[in-house]
């Protein structure tokens, strides 16, 4: 285990890699019933979808593990399931056989760009200044994911709001952001997943540790085949392309699927593997090489892109690299384990998803919370006195809690970045890379209006 995953060359320890594994799990573990219960509007089998997502999740993570070596879960991606089901399926008229089929040659387009070796040349287009803004930026969001999850912040007048705390909810999260900020503050090793475990006992009491609504293992295998290579079938892939008029709507879809899965792939890369060592220099090294895939970040890409066609297959929306694993290197995990102990997680959950169910967001909200808390510190590394320097920044870091959206965090800082550097006359130092991916977003948002 040690040569496989090389840990002291990272760092780390078995000990260490399996509290993050779990960490990690309980943070993102929200997704397998949830799931199911967004793609189930479309019209797919509950059963098959939680299913898929457990299979894909388990597929995708083991590749980033044993492959790439590094310690990031995959799994199917909130905002793409629902870009997915209210978008495709309900606002543009495909069936979900149709939208499976297009996440598939989407996440096809993934493995020809990663390949082609172009998604590892945006990371290295962006400057040091944006990269610093969406690592700081990724810390915003995942904070805001908890307070979310948790309703602690609502919308009911419009306009965020903090929720009245007369709510079991509310009070287990208090006491399980209590814990965590103590035992952080008094460096207690695995401290983040004993506070997950600490709140999810003090919920039981309050009534808030309770199972979600799910299906037997038995149940969900018989409603599997109804997903599965669904895209092959009559109505599938193959009746994309039998109308012409419709051609051009279907592959604005799959770009618009294309360029949010992959920003967000690149931007939690950035934000979470630069500053922790994950991705390190000698990687950028083997990178500047260019041959075949020998670096970390060329074997994660990789991962990430071939899990997206893999999960189609089985029956799900886009699965991508689930920014939720920052809780887990939060606390500690730098390596491939980490992902195979989330993996063996998910396997277990397809027979124990009642329990698992039972973890409530008032329980991992807190992680996420203070997880959150640690990544803004790469907000200081931006010159924030320089406004060429800051306005980018700003709206990199910003907007991705604001649209709730990775991809669109970048996009800001991106089209801002432009713009600051033509008004400076500095035009010439804007990478080519940066002009195509700044003007692909403007094309994305143009034809998204449109649709």
């Amino acid at each position: 285990m040690e040569k496989f995953f090389k840990l002291k060359e990272n760092g780390t320890t078995v000990g260490t890699e399996i509290m993050a594994g779990l960490t990690t799990f309980f943070a993102m573990s929200y997704i397998i019933v949830v799931n199911p219960g967004v793609l189930s509007q479309s019209g797919m089998e509950w059963g098959a979808v939680f299913l898929a997502t457990i299979i894909a999740s388990i597929i995708g993570t083991l590749v980033m593990g044993l492959v790439a070596n590094v310690p990031y879960a995959q799994a199917p991606g909130m905002g793409l399931n629902a870009f997915f089901v209210y978008t495709v399926c309900f606002g543009l008229g495909f069936t979900w056989q149709q939208a499976l089929s297009m996440v598939f040659i989407c996440g096809l387009l993934n493995i020809l760009l990663t390949v082609s070796k172009l998604r590892k040349y945006i990371i290295k287009s962006i400057p040091l200044s944006l990269q610093n803004a969406i690592g700081g930026g990724i810390g915003i969001f995942v904070a805001y994911i908890g307070f979310l999850n948790v309703g602690i912040i609502n919308f009911d007048g419009g306009v965020p709001a903090l929720s009245t705390l007369n709510q079991p909810q509310f009070w287990v999260f208090l006491i399980g952001m209590l814990i965590s900020v103590v035992l952080l503050v008094k460096k207690v090793k695995g401290a983040i997943l004993i506070s997950i475990i600490l709140t999810t006992l003090i919920g039981i009491p309050f009534k808030v540790t309770t199972p979600s609504d799910t299906v037997s293992f038995t149940e969900a295998c018989q409603a599997l085949p109804t997903t599965f290579l669904a895209i092959f079938r009559e109505g599938g892939i193959t009746s994309l392309f039998s109308d012409p008029a419709k051609l051009p709507l279907v592959l604005i879809t799959i770009f618009s699927f294309s360029i949010s899965d992959t920003f967000d792939t690149i931007g939690t890369f950035i934000g979470t593997g630069r500053r922790s060592g994950i991705f390190s220099e000698e990687d950028e090294r083997m990178m500047e090489s260019g041959s075949g895939f020998k670096s970390r970040l060329d074997k994660a890409l990789f991962a990430d892109a071939t899990a997206t066609s893999i999960g189609a297959l089985f029956g799900t929306s886009n699965t991508t690299t689930f920014v939720e694993s920052a809780s887990g290197i939060g606390v500690g995990g730098r390596t491939g384990l980490t992902s195979v102990v989330v993996a063996i997680c998910f396997a277990l959950s397809a027979f124990l998803a009642v329990f698992v169910s039972a973890v409530p967001y008032a329980a991992t909200a807190p992680a996420l919370v203070l997880v959150g808390v640690m990544m803004t510190s790469s907000f200081k590394e931006i010159e924030w006195n320089e406004l060429d320097e800051a306005i980018p920044a700003f709206f990199a870091g910003i907007f991705m809690a604001l649209c709730y959206s990775i991809s669109y965090g970048i996009a800001a800082g991106f089209i801002f970045y432009c713009i600051v550097k033509i008004c400076k006359g500095e035009a010439k130092k804007i990478h080519p890379i940066l002009w195509v991916c700044t003007g692909l977003f403007v094309l994305n948002f143009v034809l998204l209006a449109l649709l």
